[in-house]
């Protein structure tokens, strides 16, 4: 059970340091938000103030824009509820486990293209939008 879904942005100032796998290379799996995650050829490897993870090509290319060589910014609005319950959510790179009180987040307004964050971290990148 979650709260209802509102719409986000997240707050202009804070860049992400990202680059593209252009490799040729099968990808890789690592361990995250207490699941393995998949990362493929051409998704981006980003490091959000320490906090470092990959995103799907497609969905990187879609919500972000370069602000500075290697650096980006979330462009476009987020839709996100907090959970009352624990539970998982399934993301294009593997699974993401939460707890009462993270959010769910999603980017687009339907709930879909969904992932999870802690709501102090949230919170901190988030703004409301409505």
């Amino acid at each position: 059970m979650t709260h209802p879904r509102r719409r986000y942005r997240k707050r202009a100032d804070l860049a992400v340091t990202a680059v593209r796998l252009a490799l040729d290379t099968a990808g890789f799996t690592y361990l995250k938000w207490g699941a393995e995650q998949r990362c493929k050829p051409g998704d981006w490897l980003v490091d959000n103030d320490g906090d470092t993870y990959t995103v799907d090509a497609e969905v990187f290319e879609r919500t972000y824009r370069a602000v500075a060589p290697g650096r980006y910014v979330k462009s476009t609005p987020v839709w996100a509820e907090a959970a009352t319950t624990a539970g998982s959510v399934a993301t294009k790179e593997g699974a993401s486990h939460y707890q009462p009180g993270d959010y769910l987040v999603a980017n687009q307004s339907d709930g879909g293209d969904a992932y999870c964050i802690g709501r102090e971290k949230f919170e901190a990148m988030y703004e409301l939008d409505e």
